[in-house]
């Protein structure tokens, strides 16, 4: 069993940055590949980016792309997700997610383990 627990989320003007921590509890941390997905009112939720159990593997959405950064640190059981140059299409509930199996899917139904989000909302 893991338990997430997202923070850092809050209001910023378009430009700005945040960034995002996913704090994991139990010891099996980096047997896990972690993700970040968001979800915005009215839609439904969409990948954002996801790391492999090492660091080694990273791929984003396009939409992200070269403009935020996951990583993690396994000796904290964190993960994170930096993020820059942020527009109001940005604004939504920011989710991670562990994945047991490593798949590196951009499907929520892959993922065993959900955090409760952290609100993100971007002004213009």
């Amino acid at each position: 069993q893991v338990q997430l627990v997202e923070s850092g989320g809050g209001s910023v003007q378009a430009g700005g940055s945040l960034r995002l921590s996913c704090a994991a509890s139990g010891r099996t941390f980096s047997s896990y590949s972690m993700a970040w997905f968001r979800q915005a009112p009215g839609k439904e939720r969409e990948f954002v980016a996801v790391i492999s159990r090492s660091g080694d593997y990273i791929t984003y959405a396009g939409s992200v792309k070269g403009r935020f950064t996951i990583s993690r640190d396994n000796a904290k059981n964190t993960v994170y997700l930096l993020m820059n140059s942020l527009k109001p299409e940005d604004t939504a509930v920011y989710y991670c997610a562990a994945d047991r199996s490593s798949t590196y899917s951009r499907s929520t139904y892959n993922y065993d383990y959900w955090g409760q989000g952290t609100q993100v909302t971007v002004s213009s």
